[in-house]
C-alpha cells in the first residue's frame, strides 16, 4: 500500500514536472484571442459600428428604379402594348433635426457597443487572474502536503527503524503507518483539486484540449505594491467602465428626446428623376426628367404630447440609474477595501505565526529524536506547521482576490496584461 500510494505521487510530480510554465499575462492574451465569449461581443461591437452611418439616420437619399410591362389582346384581335420605365430618388432636406439626433444615437450605441465590449472583457480578466491564483493556490497546497508526507515518511522510517531494535511498540509503528496512509491519501485528494483547476484554466482560455497540462510561472502568490484608496477612488469615478456605460445611456435618453420634439418642426423633402413610356397605340414616347418639394408639418398627434412626458421621465431614470450606480461601487470599493485592509494585517500575524510553527517543530524534531516527544506530540507539532502554512496560503489568496476586485472597480484591472 504504501509503495503504490508512492508511486501515484511520483508519477503525478513528473506529469506537472513536465507541464507548460506560463505567466498570468500570457494565459489572458491566449484567453483573449481564443474566448468565444470575447469573440462574440467583438461581434455586437462591429456591428454597432456598421450601423454607426449616416445612410442609418436618414441622412442618405433613397434612389429606386423601376420598369412596367402591360399588354392585352382585344376581341377584334387588336393588341395593345405600354412600357413605363423610370428612376427616382428622394431625400429628406430637414425634418427638425431628427437626423442629427439619429446619427448622434448610432454613434452613442457604438460607443456603447465599445464600452460594453470593455466590460467583457474586465470580467473576463479579472475571473482569469482569479483562476490562476488558484492555481497557484493549489500547486502550493499541494507542495505543502507532499512535504507532510515526505516528514510522515521520515517519522515512519525511524520508527520502523527503533521498532526493529525494540525501542517502539508495535502500536507506534502502526500508528505512524496510520499517519503516514492519512497524508498520502491527503496528497492524493490535492492532486485532484490541482487537475481541476488546470482544467477550469483550459475552459477560460478556451482551449479545446481540456487536460493540457498548465503549470503557473508564479510558484507563490505575489501582491502589488499596497494599493492607495485616494487613487482607486478616482480611478473608479473616471474610468469604471460600467459608469461610462451608464453616462452613455444618460446620453441616450436625451438624444431619444431629440427626436420626440423633432416633430414639432416641419420637415421639407426633395425627389428627383427621369422617366420613359410608350404605347403602341398611339406610337408616341414620352420621356423627360421630374422633380419636385414637399413641405409640411404635423399638427395634430394624439401621442405626441405623451411621447415628450415619457422620454423627459427616461432621461430622469437614466440619471436615477447613473447616480445608484455609483452609489452601489462606492459600497463596494468601500467593502472591498476593508477586507484588503484587514487581510494585509492578518497576513503579517500570519507570517509570525508560520515562523513560530517552523521553529516549533524543528524542536519537537530533535526532542522526538532523543526520545524525549511522544508520537502524537510529535503528530502535532507536524499538523501545526501545516496549519500555519495554510493560514497563511488562504489570507494570501483572500488578499490577491480583494485586490483583483479593486482594480476592477477602480478600471484598472487591464494592468495585468502590461
Amino acid at each position: 500500500m504504501k509503495r503504490h500510494i508512492i508511486t501515484i505521487i511520483a508519477l503525478a510530480c513528473v506529469v506537472y514536472a513536465h507541464a507548460q510554465s506560463i505567466t498570468l499575462k500570457e494565459c489572458i492574451e491566449r484567453g483573449l484571442e481564443n474566448s468565444y465569449q470575447i469573440k462574440m461581443v467583438n461581434n455586437d461591437e462591429a456591428q454597432a459600428a456598421n450601423n454607426d452611418t449616416w445612410g442609418n439616420a436618414g441622412a442618405v437619399p433613397t434612389v429606386n428604379a423601376t420598369g412596367t410591362y402591360s399588354g392585352a389582346i382585344r376581341n377584334n384581335g387588336g393588341h395593345t402594348h405600354s412600357l413605363n420605365s423610370s428612376i427616382r430618388a428622394e431625400m429628406t432636406v430637414f425634418n427638425g433635426f431628427s437626423i442629427l439626433a439619429s446619427r448622434s444615437k448610432l454613434e452613442e450605441l457604438h460607443r456603447a457597443g465599445t464600452i460594453q465590449t470593455r466590460i467583457a472583457i474586465e470580467d473576463y480578466v479579472a475571473s482569469l487572474a482569479s483562476e490562476y491564483y488558484n492555481m497557484v493556490r493549489q500547486a502550493i497546497h499541494l507542495k505543502n502536503l507532499d512535504y507532510a508526507v515526505a516528514l510522515s515518511k521520515e517519522r515512519l522510517r525511524i520508527v520502523q527503524a527503533r521498532y526493529d531494535i525494540g525501542d517502539n511498540s508495535r502500536l507506534d509503528l502502526q500508528q505512524a503507518q496510520v499517519y503516514f496512509n492519512a497524508d498520502s491519501a491527503s496528497s492524493l485528494k490535492q492532486h485532484e483539486l490541482v487537475a481541476s483547476a488546470n482544467i477550469r484554466m483550459n475552459k477560460l482560455m478556451s482551449n479545446s484540449n481540456l487536460n493540457e497540462h498548465i503549470l503557473a510561472a508564479d510558484t507563490s502568490i505575489i501582491l502589488l505594491e499596497q494599493l492607495n484608496y485616494g487613487d482607486l477612488l478616482q480611478n473608479m469615478l473616471e474610468t469604471n467602465a460600467d459608469l461610462l456605460k451608464a453616462e452613455t445611456n444618460m446620453t441616450i435618453a436625451q438624444l431619444d428626446k431629440k427626436s420626440v420634439v423633432s416633430r414639432n418642426y416641419p420637415y421639407i423633402k426633395v425627389n428627383a428623376g427621369y422617366g420613359l413610356s410608350w404605347n403602341n397605340t398611339t406610337s408616341r414616347h414620352q420621356y423627360g426628367p421630374e422633380f419636385g418639394a414637399t413641405v409640411g408639418i404635423n399638427l395634430i398627434d394624439g401621442t405626441h404630447r405623451t411621447k415628450q412626458r415619457n422620454a423627459n421621465l427616461e432621461i430622469l431614470n437614466a440619471e436615477l440609474a447613473a447616480d445608484e450606480l455609483e452609489l452601489e461601487l462606492r459600497a463596494n470599493l468601500e467593502d472591498f477595501w476593508q477586507a484588503y485592509q484587514n487581510n494585509l494585517r492578518l497576513l503579517a500575524l500570519e507570517r509570525q505565526n508560520l515562523l513560530t510553527a517552523q521553529d516549533n517543530y524543528e524542536i519537537a524534531y530533535e526532542r522526538y529524536l532523543l526520545g524525549d516527544l511522544s508520537g502524537i506530540e510529535m503528530r502535532e507539532a507536524q499538523k501545526s506547521l501545516l496549519d500555519a502554512e495554510e493560514s497563511l496560503l488562504q489570507v494570501e489568496y483572500d488578499t490577491k482576490i480583494c485586490e483583483i476586485s479593486l482594480l476592477q472597480i477602480s478600471g484598472k484591472i487591464l494592468d495585468y496584461i502590461k
